[in-house]
């Protein structure tokens, strides 16, 4: 049989000069210039500089945050930009870059958080402020191959991390992780609080007196989680068990009780309907204000049944302490939490899925910078693009934007980066480019 192709035969040849790939990462880098969160890890890793001609800590910092950003899930990975010195200059090794992690203690990562904090604020001012703020806390589990400090057996059988996570809904911002291992518990309190503490201290000042909502599984259904929340002054929303006393007060609800659930769009929602039972089951235990609300659900092929799902229906329950008639809304706010486990996909995909330090402290630090290198690219979809791509996750932005070839040319003390015209997200790029560069003189470094 004669075997057929489809292409010509390509000549290869190594001989190209001022080639650079990955020349899309280079918008990551200058977004972090710009926001001041390269002089901020600079400054907070000068303690640690032994001499002023070896590398900037925080330069190396935000070049290997950078590489996370761009697909990197390991120190090694950020060769990808030290073979690119046409593009991001001289970067520094592996070893280098290890001396810099090592180096960073409590005292020290806690300023990186208050840099975070600050580059924040200005990306917030430039334009990513959010018009409301929800925050998902959630917990996801992290496999490690060898028993790293801090790994543990988790309830699925596994080995490794179980973090708990607290992200801002409404721009898909990383606020706080809390590194555990895989045996920590799902409804613990105290970590609830913990990783929610930091998560407030990253929003700027004047946006702590605006209304806040947290939104949390029914691991956080605690009663100390809820009153630390009335006691930090932020509303709560919480899974709730369908146990025996809900379970009567549903069955005994009239069926004029039952109001049609809303999409997105505010349209009735097919199959879905709302009810409140705050009247009809004790609450007292519960902060002041505390309300019960049902919801049930014609279920999508293969949804697994409770006991309790009679006549065809799911029932799932939560309490919160909002305010408002429209429950058909509250309960619309409570599902958009499922944003939460996509924006933990995408953070696995960029540095979280492996820790790769032997060392506990040393993978916290390394969770941290995944954290920054989310950041980055979620202030690049709201501050720089457009349309689709600002919508788009981290793999579809590497293949488009992040990993685009390019060539660098210097002519009259002029440096300029020349993509394929060819490409059909060139002109994307070079917009993005532009929007950054336009941005307000106070968000400088």
């Amino acid at each position: 049989m004669k075997t057929q192709t489809t292409h010509q035969t390509v000549e290869v040849r190594a001989d190209a000069e001022g080639i650079v790939s990955h020349a899309g990462a280079h918008l990551l880098a200058e977004l972090g210039d710009r926001v001041g969160l390269t002089a901020g890890l600079s400054a907070a890793m000068a303690p640690t500089r032994e001499r002023r001609s070896a590398h900037d800590p925080g330069v190396v910092l935000r070049d290997l945050i950078v590489a996370i950003a761009d697909g990197g899930d390991c120190v090694t990975d950020l060769g990808v930009l030290r073979d690119q010195g046409a593009l991001f200059g001289a970067v520094a090794s592996e070893r280098t870059a290890h001396r810099a992690i090592k180096s960073i203690d409590p005292g020290l990562l806690e300023a990186i958080r208050g840099t975070r904090a600050v580059a924040r604020e200005r990306a917030w001012d430039a334009g990513a402020r959010p018009e409301t703020i929800t925050l998902s806390i959630d917990a996801t589990l992290l496999g490690a191959a060898s028993e790293k400090e801090g790994a543990a057996g988790n309830y699925k059988g596994g080995f490794g991390f179980h973090p708990l996570l607290c992200y801002l809904d409404e721009t898909g911002e990383p606020l706080a992780a809390l590194l555990r291992p895989g045996n920590a518990g799902a409804n613990t309190a105290s970590d609830h609080f913990e990783v929610l503490q930091p998560a407030l201290e990253q929003l700027p000042a004047a946006d702590l007196d605006r209304e806040i909502l947290v939104r949390t599984d029914i691991g956080g259904r605690t009663h100390a989680f809820t009153q630390d929340c009335r006691a930090a002054g932020i509303r709560f929303s919480v899974g709730y068990e369908v146990d025996e006393r809900v379970r009567e007060a549903t069955l005994c609800t009239p069926e004029s009780a039952w109001q049609a659930a809303i999409d997105a769009e505010g349209t009735e929602r097919e199959g879905a309907w709302v009810t409140e039972l705050t009247e009809r089951v004790d609450l007292s235990a519960w902060p002041e204000g505390t309300r019960l609300i049902v919801r049930r659900e014609r279920p999508h092929p293969g949804a697994q049944f409770e006991v309790f799902d009679a006549e065809g229906y799911r029932h799932t329950a939560f309490i919160t302490d909002q305010e408002g008639t429209d429950i058909a809304a509250l309960e619309l706010r409570r599902r958009r939490r499922a944003k939460v486990e996509d924006e933990i996909r995408c953070g696995k995909d960029t540095g979280m899925r492996n820790l790769p330090f032997a060392a506990f402290e040393h993978n916290r630090v390394w969770l941290e910078l995944s954290l920054i290198a989310q950041e980055l690219l979620a202030w690049t979809r709201l501050l720089c693009l457009q349309g689709e791509l600002a919508l788009a996750e981290p793999k579809r932005l590497r293949q488009r934007l992040l990993h685009v070839a390019g060539k660098v040319v210097r002519s009259a003390r002029r440096t300029t980066l020349r993509l394929p015209r060819s490409w059909p997200w060139a002109q994307a790029l070079v917009a993005a480019f532009t929007r950054l560069r336009a941005l307000p003189a106070g968000t400088g470094p």
